[in-house]
């Protein structure tokens, strides 16, 4: 493809991504297709000579797309929706041209400096501790991980790595291995499997501790652990808090957590994945009060902040911490300027790195703060709206508390006819949510992440799932 075939097909190209999220409440939310679909579709073995584009042109939509489950659709009420916008979309365009590897400020300053920059911007703008600033005194600073459970684990082997250190100072003839098994970390049961998953990676002992009832980690039920565990001789090193639980979207006390970390030197981080760009919003501020107390902090602008997947923004007190984890300093990689700018190899488990700050800065200059906010509220204000029509109907109960865009609910009875529930909304086909489970409690999810999501579209999913639950208890019964 040369320049100018390349131009026209990207012409193209961008006129299918505007008809695609001009239609895209034309298609099914959900794929009706079955494992294996695709093989029926393409030939066994790729082409020895070049295909012409429109040839691969008319296969998206004959291969691809029967297949795709549309995150963006204004009825796809699923997990926590990711988000994205034109302006990040161009950005993407913009880093796939430049195509750096920005591991080093050397390798490209500008893919360094704009991260920089833009994580420094989003401090401010979410009024975060000034130590998570590039220019505070403690060497704080912001990286921008690919997800929030890349970033638990960058933080879990950060802190692992640390107080192993702390442990060998105090017996330089123990083994890392031997440090390691004295080692326990500690996250709510309501946190997400990534957690877990990080604390498996690391190699460490851990405990899923139980919640409040609003689903809550408490700091006494903490400080219980804490005390039973160093009675046992382990050396409690690592808290995970989340905020906006991916079950429940429940909030743990990061103020109670936060002082019994700073009492006990326990690093705590906080997994804000979802909930986080809701902060930028002066109102919903205050359910981050505790991160004063964080070692480090993270939050996903690819799920609210209208920033292309994938961008997971992540913060530390000290990036010391970080790069005595992860820094090896081969001859080839050394560079005049290594102790003016980060090199963000050292922040993170990948060597190299995409451009992705583009996308910040792309969707904060374009949409502007105060226009992020706006979409913010309004999706909290649609979950709102269907949380009225589930109140008022006597067949249906909340589950906890409608904080942000998620509306957990349920048909009143057993967990069977829940379970039959959620299986015919996605049957219908028409809106597609996914379901929960906190202890014994079986619940439907409705989540808004999109800005396509209108209030006709809340009637439209209340229409549905009253309708849907209309047929399964007249069948059940």
């Amino acid at each position: 493809m040369n320049d100018e075939e390349f131009e026209a097909a990207g012409q193209q190209m961008l006129k299918y991504v505007i008809d695609y999220h001009k239609n895209i409440r034309e298609r099914r939310v959900m794929p009706d297709v079955k494992p294996g679909f695709m093989r029926k579709l393409l030939p066994d073995h790729a082409p020895h000579t070049p295909e012409k584009w429109d040839l691969l042109f008319k296969d998206i939509e004959r291969v691809i797309m029967p297949g795709v489950t549309h995150w963006r659709h204004p009825h796809f009420y699923a997990y926590y929706a990711l988000s994205t916008s034109y302006p990040a979309i161009l950005a993407d365009i913009l880093s796939d041209t430049i195509t750096c590897s920005g591991f080093s400020w050397a390798s490209c300053p500008s893919c360094t400096e704009l991260e920089v920059i833009v994580m420094d911007w989003l401090v401010k703008v979410m009024d975060l501790p000034e130590a998570f600033l590039s220019t505070s005194p403690g060497h704080g600073g912001g990286v921008i991980q690919g997800t929030a459970s890349e970033a638990t684990l960058v933080a879990v082997l950060s802190a692992r790595t640390k107080f192993i250190n702390r442990a060998k100072e105090k017996s330089p003839s123990m083994e890392n291995g031997v440090a390691l098994t004295k080692l326990i970390a500690y996250t709510s049961r309501q946190s997400h499997s990534s957690v877990e998953r990080a604390y498996k990676i690391a190699l460490v002992k851990y405990r899923i501790l139980d919640t409040d009832e609003k689903q809550a980690l408490r700091g006494d039920t903490l400080k219980k652990a804490i005390d039973e565990d160093r009675a046992k001789g382990l050396t409690p090193f690592f808290v995970c808090a989340t905020l906006g639980t991916t079950s429940s979207c429940a909030f743990d006390n990061c103020k109670e957590i936060g002082i019994v970390c700073e009492q006990e030197d326990i690093w705590m981080h906080i997994d804000a994945a979802y909930a986080g760009s809701s902060f930028i919003c002066p109102e919903y501020r205050p359910l981050l009060d505790g991160v004063e107390h964080a070692d480090s902090f993270n939050f996903n602008p690819h799920k609210w902040l209208q920033v292309a997947f994938d961008c997971s923004a992540m913060w530390m007190k000290n990036s010391n911490d970080i790069i005595q984890s992860f820094k090896l300093e081969p001859v080839y990689l050394k560079h005049d300027n290594e102790d003016i700018m980060p090199d963000y190899r050292h922040w993170q488990i990948p060597f190299g790195r995409r451009f992705r700050s583009l996308k910040l800065w792309f969707v904060l200059r374009l949409f502007g703060i105060k226009k992020l906010q706006n979409i913010i509220r309004q999706d909290i204000k649609l979950a709102h709206k269907f949380e009225e029509y589930i109140r008022n109907d006597p067949r249906f109960e909340i589950f906890g508390e409608v904080i942000m865009a998620l509306v957990c609910f349920r048909l009143k009875g057993s967990n069977e006819i829940n379970e039959k529930l959620i299986k015919s909304i996605n049957e219908d086909g028409r809106i597609h949510m996914v379901p929960s489970r906190v202890d014994d409690t079986f619940f439907l999810r409705l989540s808004i992440c999109t800005t396509r999501t209108q209030n006709h579209d809340i009637d439209f999913a209340w229409k549905v799932v009253s309708e849907v639950a209309d047929n399964v208890l007249k069948t059940t019964n």
